[in-house]
């Protein structure tokens, strides 16, 4: 029998995306969970100066925490993370927004170390439109050059918040494979923050990876969900697409207070504007087995106790982001 500590041990862990409060405390539990790397994607409405605040204070988290943390650009700087016990940290955004209406920006932001660019989050922007939006648009024609440039300078689109049309064109015309970081499975729960079985094939016929999320208003058992209510969507998606496209998107927004002041202007159109979802203020539980990093390890071991393989398992917590990482943040001819 496999042993399940060791196992987590070893293994090259990659969480798709976090929202925390970041703050040493995090960066200590991230290590105590075994997060090799992380998405830190709690970028959301900010534009391009605010954009640049964000890395800027990403310089200083990693400045300042060294011992624990080390920034990620590469696949080869998660392996070294593994090698030196610290967690890489792949900077990310949820929206596009700090490119606003300038092309020259993507290349410039790659530049700055950041890895990650959701299209658009939520709503309408100059690319695409949101699920949330209330016609999609589709991808627009400043987007599909967005889009180009992304695979041109070696940037992940991930699309968990973006519309279903646009979701759509995005995976047919890229060049380079793109991600769902943190999503469920429509079929499970028909809510519109979950995508329908269509997309998710697309997405992993063009190379891409499925990060299935612990969002509890998207699994079937709601805030009542648990570790296996998880693990029944992770395995809903593995039959559906296949084991070597879904991955661990965590969605983690932990030390956040709900509500909170950044919950519920998360949840305003552009952080001003109308409310989108009552997700800032309303009660939401992360699924029991699995409700902070420290119990990750947890993760594993249920993982192990379905008789899911060592193999399945390894691909499952990091092996396949590492695969779709290494090629999308390849440049594209």
């Amino acid at each position: 029998m496999t042993d399940a500590k060791k196992l987590h041990d070893d293994a090259i862990i990659v969480d798709g995306l976090q929202t925390c409060q970041w703050s040493r405390s995090i960066f200590e539990e991230m290590r105590a969970g075994g997060l090799t790397a992380v998405n830190v994607s709690s970028l959301l409405w900010e534009n391009f100066r605010e954009g640049i605040g964000y890395v800027s204070e990403w310089k200083r988290f990693l400045r300042e925490n060294d011992d624990i943390l080390r920034p990620v650009r590469t696949v080869a700087d998660i392996h070294a993370a593994k090698a030196e016990n610290r967690t890489g940290i792949i900077i990310g955004w949820q929206n596009t927004s700090p490119l606003e209406d300038k092309l020259d920006y993507v290349e410039i932001f790659k530049d700055l170390g950041v890895g990650i660019m959701q299209l658009t989050y939520n709503t309408q922007n100059y690319s695409g439109a949101g699920y949330l939006e209330e016609v999609d648009s589709g991808l627009t024609g400043f987007g599909r050059e967005v889009l180009a440039e992304m695979n041109r300078v070696g940037v992940l689109c991930d699309l968990s918040h973006v519309g279903d049309r646009t979701t759509a064109d995005v995976i047919a015309r890229s060049k380079s494979p793109v991600c769902i970081s943190h999503i469920l499975p429509r079929a499970l729960r028909d809510v519109k923050r979950n995508k329908p079985d269509e997309l998710f094939v697309a997405c992993a016929e063009k190379g891409g990876l499925i990060g299935v999320s612990l969002f509890a208003p998207g699994l079937a058992a709601g805030n009542d969900a648990t570790v296996e209510d998880y693990l029944d969507a992770m395995a809903y998606v593995i039959d559906l697409v296949g084991e070597d496209h879904v991955g661990i998107g965590t969605d983690f927004s932990l030390d956040r207070p709900r509500p909170g002041p950044w919950l519920l202007w998360a949840n305003k159109d552009k952080g001003t504007a109308r409310t989108l979802t009552e997700f800032g203020s309303v009660k939401i539980s992360k699924p029991k087995g699995i409700e902070r990093m420290t119990e990750m390890p947890n993760l594993t071991a249920r993982m192990l106790a379905r008789g899911w393989s060592e193999e399945l398992v390894l691909k499952l917590l990091g092996r396949n982001w590492l695969r779709v990482l290494d090629r999308a943040w390849t440049p594209a001819a």
